[in-house]
């Protein structure tokens, strides 16, 4: 098929390639502008684009898509079949959703109508789903919510971050659009409605969704802690300074309190919830690199029925 791709960052990456490697004609990729990023603001470009330069692909970098005639011309010079969106960051106009006959196609890290919204991957794991997957949909006016076209389930792991697992679903929904595209092109595919009284929201996420609150199970926190990687990640105070707690897991220890400390000869414990403990085995103080739970003792003597999440003893 002739289509345009619409795209931006690493995870969209696998499913241009399926769909090139498919033999799909992709007439233009759309990806949001190159950016400043990181301390020294050097100007980066999106994965996208640069894997579609590789490609010999053309690309184009409209700052804004709803009322951009220039823009809307160009697409409509194209003229493609079906517009692909996969992790693009633009709400999709609603001249746009008209432009191609097979109208527009998104892949989504969940299994819809579970986590629409910005963060699927992410509030998955920090709920602590025992499996995610993608759904390829159509494209309408609201949040996440056209009909399903195909969907495929994968596990979460124990050890699964956000990090770890975005791959795996980018890898997956790659293959599952290109069979999607066949489906349709074929005519075996039924689309089906979603049932919005099943559906949940995954909100983009805030510096605070990682800040600890001591008073929940340790489970949680874990769970919280390995979805909200590599941002905000899961961070408490400690002596007035931020900390950031980078490996920890769930056990339990009833005389504990919520945020309280115990230091043990083979690392440190943190009180929480419902009787439960974490049990921290790497941190990172505030302008520190990351440390063992054994060198944070050794090097900031913490006492015993100290707290994390107050500013003082």
């Amino acid at each position: 098929m002739r289509l345009v791709f619409c795209g931006t960052p690493q995870f969209a990456v696998p499913a241009l390639n399926a769909l090139v490697a498919a033999g799909h004609e992709v007439a233009l990729v759309v990806c949001q502008p190159d950016r400043p990023s990181g301390r020294g603001q050097q100007i980066s470009i999106p994965s996208v684009k640069q894997r579609a330069l590789e490609l010999g692909l053309p690309v184009t970098q409209p700052e804004k898509i709803k009322n951009n005639p220039e823009f809307q011309a160009q697409l409509q010079a194209v003229k493609p079949q079906v517009i692909i969106v996969v992790a693009y960051g633009r709400i999709i106009p609603k001249w746009m959703l008209d432009l191609p006959p097979l109208g527009n196609l998104n892949l989504h890290a969940s299994l819809l109508p579970k986590y629409r919204g910005a963060a699927p991957i992410q509030w998955a794991i920090a709920n602590g789903e025992p499996v995610t997957g993608a759904t390829t949909m159509r494209i309408d006016e609201g949040l996440d919510t056209g009909d399903i076209l195909l969907q495929r389930v994968l596990p979460i792991l124990e050890s699964d971050t956000a990090v770890t697992l975005a791959p795996r679903l980018a890898e997956a929904g790659a293959e599952l659009m290109v069979e999607t595209l066949r489906g349709l092109e074929s005519g075996s595919i039924q689309s089906r409605p979603q049932d919005n009284a099943r559906a949940t929201l995954a909100p983009i996420l805030d510096k605070e969704d990682g800040r600890m609150d001591f008073s929940r199970h340790a489970k949680v926190l874990v769970n919280r802690m390995r979805g909200f990687q590599p941002w905000p990640g899961a961070f408490t105070s400690f002596r007035g300074k931020q900390l950031q707690i980078t490996q920890a897991r769930a056990g339990e220890r009833d005389s504990v309190e919520p945020g309280e400390l115990r230091v043990l000869p083979d690392g440190l414990i943190v009180g929480c919830g419902s009787g439960t403990v974490l049990e921290v085995s790497e941190v990172q103080p505030e302008g520190k690199k990351r440390m063992s739970a054994r060198e944070f003792i050794n090097g900031y003597r913490p006492k015993e029925g100290e707290k994390f999440g107050i500013s003082s003893f």
